[in-house]
Order: structure tokens, then sequence, then C-alpha cells
């Protein structure tokens, strides 16, 4: 009995994790609500909290698998030697990361840097990318005076800003990539 309900418990979270990923796809992020998840479900609103604290957790799931598919990618991809490829080789990454406004704003208020109680998935995703950037600073053609892990560290950094620039107004005059290149040539080019 214990495991027949465990099993519908399941299929009734991925049922829900179904429907919320076929809205934001017909519709995107900021639209989707929790009234349409839990009517494209057939269940009841409570079911939703059971299986979601609240709209934010959802989105950490679907925000944080799509980062995981961008960070897939860049894992089967070989260590860039430059920093022209290095930036080339993140825009997919950025530019999900960068598709909505919602998405960008629910990223900083979730990545861990805000000091939230409960790591998420897309907390992890920022983990996850601090070990895969390091090892291509280990590989790589980069500084070799500091530490691959701070290269790797500062690296994030301005990729924050840049995409938090490209939401400013007062930046629309470059592009994320050209920012991104300059910022990056300036913390990596070998000291020679």
């Amino acid at each position: 009995m214990a495991k027949q309900m465990q099993k519908r418990t399941l299929e009734t979270r991925a049922r829900l994790v179904a429907v919320a990923t076929a809205l934001v796809e017909q519709h995107g992020f900021a639209a989707l609500r929790t009234e349409e998840v839990v009517q494209g479900a057939g269940v009841a609103k409570g079911t939703f909290f059971a299986h979601f604290r609240d709209k934010d957790a959802l989105m950490d799931l679907l925000i944080g698998a799509g980062i995981d598919r961008q960070l897939d990618q860049l894992e089967k991809a070989p260590a860039p030697k430059t920093v022209e490829e290095l930036v080339a080789l993140q825009m997919p990454l950025i530019r999900f990361m960068t598709q909505e406004r919602y998405v960008f704003d629910v990223i900083l208020r979730l990545s861990g840097a805000a000091a939230i109680a409960e790591i998420g998935k897309i907390a992890t995703t920022f983990g996850r990318f601090l070990e895969l950037t390091t090892t291509w600073f280990e590989r790589g053609h980069f500084r070799r005076d500091i530490p691959a892990e701070l290269q790797a560290d500062g690296m994030q950094a301005f990729v924050t800003q840049v995409m938090a620039l490209h939401f400013c107004a007062l930046h629309e005059d470059q592009g994320m990539e050209e920012r991104l290149n300059i910022y990056l040539r300036a913390w990596l080019q070998p000291i020679t």
C-alpha cells in the first residue's frame, strides 16, 4: 500500500512538472500561474502545495533543469583556448538565463547568493558551473599567476554582471557577448 501511494505521489508530481513545462513552452516563465498548472494536472491547489512550497520552488526546478541542459552541452565541448572561445561557448547558457527578466530575477534570488536556507536546483547549477569552468582554466591558456578556482569565481561574477547590465536601459549600447569579451580579456589574458 505504501509503495502504491509513493508511486501515485511521484506520478502526480511528474504530471505537475509536465504541465508546467508545457505552459512555459507556450507562454514563457513569467506567464506561468499555479492555477493553470493545477487545472492542467487535474489536481486540487492543495496538492500543488504538497509538492512545492510555492511557485518559486517549481521555478527553481524548471529553470534549474534548463541550466543543467545547457551545462550538459558545455561539458561535451572541448576546453576553450581563448577568451573568444570561452565567451562563445557560454553564450547559449547566458541567453537561456536572460531569456526573460523574470527568469534572471528568479536565478538571482535562488542562486544561493541571497543566503537562502535551502539549497535548490539553481544553486547547485552554480556550483556545477564553477567546477566545469575551473577545469577549463586548469587546462586552458589563461593566467597562471592565480588559481583556476579564482579565475572561475571571477568569471562567474563577470557573467552575472553582464546579464544584469543586459536589463539596464543605461547599458544597452553594448551586447552581452561584446561586454563579456572585454571583461574576460582584462581578467584572464595570460601574463607574460
